[in-house]
């Protein structure tokens, strides 16, 4: 199954710090800016915090406009989202705000750190996800068992430099205040490593008092790291293109978009689009492409099924295209059934080509549901 989409959410200073080693907790937000993020709380399945932020800040984490709460109730939620921390140890304070304010809590940890969890008395759910923390673990067990479609996640730097390392986030909504702190002990947001977010795009830029709101989404494969938060993105874009198709009896509904190795969008398609009523996805998305753009050559094809190596109603099939286009990268969804074009094969088609072929099975069951009628 997918993740859940994650969405990194922090306020920094000019100089890139969380806070300072004051025994106050520095305010970076405003009034207006914690309305906001009560805002995206009131929108998520769940929320967040590392096990240092529950011991440094002693947070609530809660909605606080009773309008949002009651807004979730109408719409068939629990009145808060889930609060999640994560403690390879569990020695967690279990007097702690977090456990008593809200509704549900769930403790993610190892074997051993469950046990103290336990033994402690910390109210909450216990998971253990084995000997040691695994962050895909429980990003599928957040899926899968917790039905989490959509994770924020609010600190500290430790967790949020964990998630962009191994290229789990999907957003980072960064605020920065107008402030300096200069202390090199303070807390940074983000430590060192090798980060495997690509270049982040920027989605939007506010002016939030005297404050700027600043989302970023992760774009490209880092080095090495074959799917990434980017991958996750641009398919589920590409199942949510296939949706749109007019429903036929002869032919899948198909998504695709071309993606530039920066994260730049360079064109979208789906099945039958606009007057073509045998256009397929890719096909379409190529077509809106200049030929010979130069940024075909790093560029990827997220299709939410797996190219055509065979087609009555064009000359050729939409893995040649590709190929021709000079992209050597593509992402799918599933492999073509036998359904219309038995034996079919995009993949080793592609692969023949040289162009690397990734499958995120993940994304099988969304990118077949407008095929329902078609698969039996």
């Amino acid at each position: 199954m997918p993740f859940p989409y994650v969405l990194l959410s922090a306020a920094v200073s000019l100089d890139g710090y969380l806070d300072d080693t004051g025994p106050e907790r520095l305010l970076l937000s405003s009034p207006a800016d914690f309305d906001r993020v009560d805002e995206v709380r009131a929108s998520v399945d769940a929320i967040l915090v590392g096990a240092g932020t529950i011991r440094a800040d002693n947070p609530r984490l809660l909605v606080n406009a009773p309008a949002r709460r009651a807004a979730r109730v109408a719409a068939g939620k629990t009145e808060y989202p889930l609060k999640v921390t994560v403690s390879g140890s569990g020695d967690l304070d279990p007097g702690a705000k977090f456990w008593h304010t809200g509704g549900e809590k769930l403790l993610c940890t190892t074997e051993r750190g469950a046990e103290r969890a336990r033994g402690l008395g910390i109210a909450a759910d216990i998971v253990a996800l084995g000997p040691d923390l695994d962050w895909r673990a429980l990003l599928t067990h957040l899926y899968e068992v917790r039905r989490v479609r959509r994770l924020m996640v609010e600190g500290g730097g430790a967790v949020h430099t964990q998630l962009l390392r191994q290229g789990l986030a999907d957003e980072l909504q960064l605020v920065l205040a107008p402030l300096l702190v200069g202390d090199p002990k303070a807390p940074r947001l983000f430590g060192p490593g090798d980060y495997q977010a690509g270049r982040l795009r920027l989605l939007e830029s506010r002016r939030i008092e005297d404050i700027v709101l600043m989302r970023y989404e992760p774009t490209a494969p880092g080095a090495g790291q074959t799917v990434i938060a980017a991958d996750r993105h641009w398919m589920r874009i590409a199942c949510e293109l296939a949706a749109l198709c007019p429903p036929s009896r002869t032919a899948f509904s198909v998504g695709a978009v071309v993606v530039a190795a920066d994260g730049t969008e360079l064109a979208r398609g789906y099945s039958r689009e606009g007057d073509d009523p045998v256009v397929h996805a890719e096909e379409a998305a190529l077509a809106k492409i200049e030929p010979g753009d130069p940024l075909l050559a790093g560029a990827t094809v997220y299709s939410s099924l797996e190219p055509c190596a065979r087609r009555a109603s064009r000359p050729a099939p939409c893995a040649r295209l590709i190929l021709e286009s000079g992209v050597r990268r593509v992402v799918t969804a599933w492999r073509e059934p036998d359904t219309f074009v038995p034996g079919a094969d995009g993949s080793g088609l592609l692969a023949a080509g040289g162009a690397d072929v990734v499958v995120l099975p993940e994304y099988e069951a969304p990118a077949k549901e407008p095929n329902g009628h078609l698969l039996g």
